[in-house]
């Protein structure tokens, strides 16, 4: 049996692709939502040898299906954020220690010690509702960055500015954490001149914006908090890792995570480097649900691993991943 240590010790691609296997033989096994689908596809264990074999489930499944790997209870249950009548996600979490696991390691990967940082988190519609994972993870960050300054803000922008503008000026490394279109909403309020701060945005205009491209949307945040870059993170309801961005829209995974770009045409298939299509993600720490998930994002991987997440599915609610159609 695969242990935490198995998964968040990856050193090489050999590795990863060999507990890879494992984990999708496991989750075959004791995953019924997951074996019917495999089995529709006419994929079982005995026929997938390498990781392009391995069916990926719709992301869709998590509002109709209670995806889980193991008999045990939930210990959480996030869920997603959608507007008033739409199915949201439900993702059960049997063991949390394996999201913590997975959120504190990929941190330390990309930024180092979070005690170096006081990490200040613009989150108001993810605050507003019950379940959100994201506020898990940041929380966590928070209360272990062992700073008096660290905290969330809602709608109390003029404190936040505050905040923000005198722990900067005073070379305290900062995280500001924010959804896209709250931060957008602060530099409308205050022109920033930052040194010693990373502006992350975890995506989503929620419906309060118009959505705009990711060139536009980083040129005005990076005019507007004084910065050359604007970090991001690329996570979601359904997985327990995230990929990072440390500027330019380029993500990286930790070693316990992929992705792979399937046809748009044919989600059976994948296309070349450098092509777009759906993303598909392998998120090992997702090992007591599913870590194969068709996610319906749009994106492209780069010749060193690097990817870009470059859109949506055109009305994907309502048309779905072409794997539904089973």
């Amino acid at each position: 049996m695969l242990t935490q240590n198995d998964i968040f010790t990856i050193a090489s691609k050999k590795e990863f692709e060999k507990i890879t296997l494992k984990v999708y033989r496991h989750q075959y096994d004791n995953n019924a939502v997951y074996r019917n689908f495999c089995e529709l596809l006419s994929k079982d264990r005995q026929n997938v040898k390498s990781i392009h074999e391995i069916p990926f489930l719709p992301i869709q499944f998590f509002k109709s299906h209670d995806v889980v790997s193991t008999t045990n209870p939930a210990q959480i249950t996030f869920t997603s954020s959608g507007t008033t009548g739409m199915t949201t996600s439900r993702h059960l979490v049997t063991d949390l220690s394996y999201y913590e696991d997975s959120f504190r390691l990929a941190f330390s990967q990309f930024y180092g010690n979070i005690e170096d940082y006081a990490v200040l988190a613009l989150l108001p519609s993810y605050l507003e509702r019950e379940g959100s994972s994201l506020i898990y993870m940041v929380e966590d960050l928070i209360e272990r960055s062992n700073n008096p300054d660290s905290g969330f803000y809602l709608h109390n922008y003029d404190e936040l500015i505050q905040k923000l503008t005198a722990l900067d000026n005073s070379g305290q490394n900062v995280i500001l954490i924010g959804v896209t279109y709250a931060l957008l909403d602060l530099t409308e309020k205050q022109d920033f001149n930052l040194k010693n701060t990373i502006i992350m945005e975890t995506g989503g205009m929620k419906g309060k914006r118009r959505e705009m491209i990711r060139e536009e949307l980083h040129e005005i945040l990076c005019k507007g908090f004084g910065v050359s870059k604007i970090h991001s993170e690329y996570g979601m309801t359904e997985l327990l890792s995230q990929a990072y961005s440390m500027g330019d829209g380029i993500f990286e995974c930790p070693p316990w995570m992929d992705i792979l770009i399937r046809d748009t045409e044919d989600a059976l298939s994948y296309v070349d480097t450098g092509k777009t299509g759906g993303i598909n993600v392998i998120d090992l720490a997702n090992i007591n649900s599913c870590s194969f998930i068709a996610t319906q994002d749009l994106g492209k991987k780069h010749p060193n691993q690097s990817f870009e997440v470059l859109g949506r599915f055109d009305n994907s609610d309502i048309r779905g991943c072409n794997l539904m159609v089973l």
